[in-house]
């Protein structure tokens, strides 16, 4: 994995790199190197602009030193990287994501790193943004960034509670004044316009992006077709940046983001309900209802915020922000298919408000030690309103109260607060001048469902034995409390007797996860153009956390495992030469939990009893998967290509004698391949303009992410199928 171990360099761990190395993700080429929030201006600037750009760019690189990632493995992703991917800038944010190694390709648009479910931070310029409640929606996505690092490894103490990974989005953030509009769309009758504007104005600078979408399939199709059956999709997202100098020592800085994403849930064809349920037939009979007609919709909103003073002279740099987040979800059912379906139609809203303050420093103490320091304090507030139409039956399951069968209405309301507090000291000690250790401890206080806590010990060693040879070794203890804004508020005992009753009374509210996390990798340079390198790690899980969908409302709940395992291996290489760049990464991973230990109602009693006493694969683990890309620039001409492989998610093993085995076999392998080509018109009146045609999965492969069984999943989902998109950029 691609490793940028700023031991030996803390205060330029974030600097951007120069052109010939933005390819670290995704390569580019350095003549595609410049960016459109830096643009030079038609006239040389003032003075007074570059002392300011100057200055900005000096704090920046202080507010970087904070947090530096020392012996964490780093994967960095440039906005010129983005743009070089087959769709640029119009892709959602996983599919960035997906490039790197050891993610694996999910439904949904999740993705998941090193074999966790979920448990990824995301991070806009180091500040925290708490996690929303979001199935199908992404809140960021990629017009906003400048760079995005996907940490993971052994963590420094900075980092915690959500440890799968840290995301970090360093944001577009202005410069000279210009902007761009660009209109994108094809296959599904899509339709993407977006629009950016970035400048200053005195000591402020600014840059605000929006972008609308529509198309036909917004979610993953149920089956091997191109053209879902109702699966409409609707998305806005809003960002803006505004940054303050208000000395050479000092800055105030506001992000502000909005997200609005509909979704139509997509619909399996020429089906009917094989529960033999009736509802309003006076003879008693089943009511048909075709698979076709169902009319399902799930609406995602969020909107984030954070403020940000930066302070930074001499020997100290520190920085205290405030953050927020208000998320809602709601899904609307079928009112009667839902329940002829599913034996519940289910309307559900949650909403979750999360707000707290972030203050963190450096100090360097003398040559050889910098000490850092920081406390987070969160408060997040959860509210839950369901209302559900059922059946009554009686014990045997059948329907009670005679044809005309009529419904019932359960009404289940709730909410909870949440506090987390955490505080971390670490120190970072320059043994030699190529031999660096950085060790400290945080803990974690959560109060929520459950009030949990732990003290963390952190240690990561970083040694340079030879001019181009970096070898790192890590350990890091891990507290993640389950994820407060899922964990269910449903009384289980309000459904028994109808149709929505679980075989499985048991109720056990969600523990925090707790592990052991080793890591060791090694990164070597050959010659001027070529790096390889090796990770590898494993963890040790007490609790392992895990998420499954469990009925019609796509919303997913945290569940454990009484204890568990991930252990994996990556391989990472980048070559870069002059207009010619490529990537290519490969990952192993085995993940494996045994006993599930809460949220027991959510599963079969017999699936209860063989995980309890068998290590079973998780449901989202991929035993291989790869990603690999090239970029070729030629006089303003831009081809390049991508293709992202998976082995499989998980599936259960039907077994000869009747029965099966959870997530005892695998989906089929799968490879896409997608293509791009763009030419850049530099000298057009006005400004240049970018024109760009792209084809995503050239081979027309059907890709079949899910099947529908496993522990946790609802329903078959699969990949796309060929698409063809264009566009045209216009800058000024």
């Amino acid at each position: 994995m691609a490793l940028v171990l700023a031991a030996m360099a803390p205060q330029a761990a974030r600097a951007e790199p120069d052109a010939s190395q933005t390819a670290t993700g995704v390569p580019t080429s350095p003549s595609a190197a410049t960016t459109t929030s830096a643009k030079a201006p038609d006239a040389p600037p003032s003075t007074t602009v570059s002392e300011i750009v100057v200055t900005a760019e000096r704090l920046r690189e202080a507010r970087a030193s904070i947090q530096p990632q020392i012996g964490a493995s780093v994967y960095s992703i440039g906005e010129q990287a983005i743009q070089a991917m087959p769709g640029g800038d119009n892709v959602q944010l996983n599919q960035v994501i997906l490039q790197a190694p050891g993610v694996t390709e999910d439904s949904y648009g999740q993705v998941h790193v090193r074999g966790e479910h979920n448990g990824l931070q995301y991070r806009l310029d180091g500040v925290i943004l708490p996690e929303g409640l979001s199935v199908f929606s992404q809140a960021l996505d990629p017009h906003l960034i400048k760079r995005v690092d996907l940490i993971t490894g052994a963590l420094p103490a900075e980092y915690g509670l959500n440890t799968a990974g840290i995301v970090d989005i360093t944001t577009k953030e202005g410069g000279s004044n210009g902007g761009s509009v660009s209109l994108y769309g094809g296959s599904q009758d899509e339709i993407n316009p977006s629009a950016e504007i970035h400048g200053s104005a005195g000591n402020w600078t600014y840059f605000l992006s929006a972008n609308y979408m529509r198309n036909n399939l917004g979610i993953e199709s149920p089956d091997p077709s191109a053209n879902p059956v109702h699966d409409n999709t609707r998305q806005l997202h809003v960002f803006g940046y505004a940054e303050d100098i208000l000395s050479d020592h000092s800055r105030l800085s506001l992000i502000a983001g909005t997200s609005d994403e509909s979704f139509q849930i997509p619909d399996l064809y020429g089906q009917q309900p094989s529960l033999g349920l009736s509802v309003g037939d006076p003879t008693g009979a089943p009511t048909p209802f075709p698979s076709q007609n169902l009319n399902e919709f799930q609406r995602e909103n969020s909107q984030y915020e954070a403020i940000s003073y930066l302070y930074t002279e001499g020997r100290f740099t520190g920085q205290v922000s405030l953050y927020g987040r208000y998320s809602t979800l709601t899904f609307q059912p079928d009112q009667l298919g839902d329940l002829l379906y599913n034996g519940i139609s289910q309307y559900a809203r949650k909403s979750d408000t999360a707000g707290g303050l972030q203050a963190e420093g450096s100090y360097k103490l003398n040559a050889s030690h910098t000490l850092r320091a920081g406390l987070i304090v969160e408060i997040d507030r959860a509210v839950s309103d369901t209302v559900s139409q059922v059946l009554p039956v009686n014990a045997l399951g059948q329907q009670t109260g005679g044809p005309p069968y009529s419904q019932e209405t359960i009404v289940d309301d709730g909410g909870k607060t949440a506090q987390t507090y955490s505080v971390y000291l670490q120190d970072e000690w320059k043994i030699l001048s190529n031999l660096t250790l950085n060790y400290g401890a945080r803990f974690d206080q959560f109060d929520g469902y459950r009030d949990e806590n732990q003290l963390s010990p952190r240690g990561n060693l970083v040694w340079k034995p030879l001019s181009g040879t970096t070898v790192h070794a890590g350990y890091s203890r891990y507290f993640s409390p389950p994820p407060f804004e899922l964990v269910g508020q449903e009384t289980v005992a309000k459904f028994a007797g109808t149709t929505a009753a679980s075989a499985v009374t048991q109720d056990t509210t969600p523990y925090a996860e707790r592990a052991n996390y080793y890591d060791v990798g090694v990164s070597q340079a050959v010659g001027r153009h070529l790096t390889l390198e090796v990770d590898s790690y494993y963890k040790q899980d007490k609790n392992l956390l895990d998420e499954g969908q469990f009925g019609a409302p796509i919303i997913l709940t945290p569940f454990n495992y009484a204890r568990g395992y991930q252990e994996g291996v990556e391989f990472d290489g980048t070559y870069t030469n002059g207009a010619f760049s490529t990537y290519a990464n490969f990952a192993v991973e085995k993940v494996v939990g045994t006993d599930i230990i809460s949220s027991q109602f959510s599963f079969a009693p017999q699936d209860l009893a063989y995980i309890s006493n068998h290590d079973i694969y998780l449901d989202h683990s991929a035993l291989f998967t790869a990603s690999a890309g090239a970029s070729y620039i030629w006089r303003g001409t831009r081809l390049s290509a991508d293709l992202l492989y998976g082995s499989g998610l998980r599936a259960n093993l039907i077994l000869p004698g009747g029965g099966d085995i959870p997530n005892g076999t695998t989906t089929p392998a799968y490879v896409q391949v997608n293509l791009g080509l763009s030419h850049r018109f530099e000298n057009a009146p006005g400004g240049p303009i970018t024109v760009r045609l792209d084809v995503i999965n050239l081979a027309n492969s059907v890709i079949e992410l899910r099947s529908g069984q496993g522990v946790g999943v609802f329903a078959p989902q699969y990949g796309p199928r060929r698409q063809i998109f264009a566009g045209v950029t216009k800058e000024w």
